[in-house]
């Protein structure tokens, strides 16, 4: 029966199936399999019976494996490992010759030797020209410079995370998936770089591990800062408990409650029950508070007789317009009637002391110009 194996060409790289062909293989075995960079020597991490129906052909569409490899391919992979840290201690010397702003990170050998891929990373473009030259020359090879991100380097090189372990992207993840501040602000996690930062300074790649569940929990509470009638009366809803599957309400009477997602969902949007009833109607019925402000007061004296109409009491504004019209006509104090020597100075010319004040005041007007012929 055949076999679907699925294969790693090394410790951080991604799955890759073939079908068994001929030869029975064990999970922890190395093979030889054809791929479009030439020949290639990887290790079975998966198999998989293939259904029966497939058996004459390649089980779903997957080339077969090459052979499986001797004791010579394990040799040969021992020389390129070799070779490998020798090309990386000679590459860094040049780069460090050529002053070249870049950072290598691994030297990739191909197991037939027929090309050696140098990873590295760098701010901006690189012009490596003389670089490449260099190192054709010293290895007689294809030689390729491949640029990658800090995530790809930390993955590469390996690292413990925050949590102390060995970070995600070394250990079992292989391929990145986008996150972006927003996750972090649905799962309520103080905003703070340090914190939500992981060894490659860029966004914790576990904040998408969970990004599935905080979204369906979202779609089940209501909206926060929201009120919504219940059963139980007005209800604002202060908070959602992502662990807790709970919200955390504000009734009317100012008193926090909490209660489940499943209790929220039979109590919102029901018609109020009696008890509610009854202590809004207690509330409403209660002692109100005395509005601030005067009283006007009735003018005291003798009662109107029989035969005469009665007074109507005065307002507040009534009593005090006369002391209104006194603030009006008196002067101020910076005018011309607070300064008495600056008044007898003046020439007294038959104009009061307010006119004067008034005729100061005025704005003068402007001078029309006449127009241009």
């Amino acid at each position: 029966m055949s076999q679907i194996l699925g294969v790693k060409f090394n410790d951080y790289g991604q799955v890759y199936y073939f079908g068994s062909g001929p030869f029975v293989v064990r999970e922890g075995q190395h093979v030889i399999v054809k791929t479009d960079q030439g020949m290639g020597l990887g290790k079975v991490v998966l198999v998989r019976q293939a259904p029966k129906e497939m058996d004459d052909e390649d089980p779903e569409g997957h080339k077969a494996i090459y052979r499986l490899a001797n004791d010579k391919d394990m040799e040969a992979v021992a020389e390129n490992e070799v070779l490998s840290r020798d090309a990386f201690k000679f590459c860094r010397a040049c780069i460090n010759t050529h002053k070249l702003g870049m950072k290598l990170v691994d030297v990739e050998v191909f197991f037939d030797r027929s090309k050696m891929v140098f990873y590295f990373t760098a701010p901006g473009r690189i012009d490596f020209r003389e670089l490449i030259k260099d190192l054709v020359k010293e290895y007689r090879t294809r030689i390729e410079l491949r640029q990658i991100g800090v995530r790809h380097e930390t993955q590469m090189l390996g690292a413990i995370g925050n949590c102390g372990q060995m970070c995600c992207c070394r250990r079992f993840m292989r391929k990145f998936v986008p996150v972006t501040i927003k996750m972090a602000k649905e799962q309520n996690l103080f905003l703070n770089p340090t914190k939500i930062s992981g060894i490659c300074g860029r966004l914790l790649c576990c904040l998408s591990f969970e990004q599935k569940g905080y979204e369906e929990f979202h779609r089940m509470c209501p909206r926060v800062g929201k009120k919504y009638p219940t059963s139980l009366g007005q209800m604002k809803v202060l908070r959602s408990n992502f662990f807790k599957k709970s919200l955390s309400l504000l009734d009317e009477n100012f008193e926090e409650q909490e209660v489940s997602i499943d209790e929220w969902n039979e109590i919102v949007n029901k018609p109020p029950s009696d008890e509610a009833k009854a202590e809004a109607k207690a509330r409403a019925t209660g002692p109100k508070a005395r509005r601030g402000g005067r009283r006007p007061t009735r003018p005291e004296g003798p009662s109107p007789e029989p035969g005469q109409p009665e007074t109507e009491p005065l307002s507040l504004a009534q009593e005090d317009a006369p002391d209104r019209d006194e603030r009006k006509r008196r002067p101020r104090k910076d005018g011309p009637a607070a300064r008495p020597e600056q008044a007898a100075d003046a020439p007294d010319d038959g104009e009061s002391a307010d006119a004067k004040s008034k005729r100061a005041r005025r704005p003068r007007r402007r001078r029309r110009r006449p127009p241009k012929k």
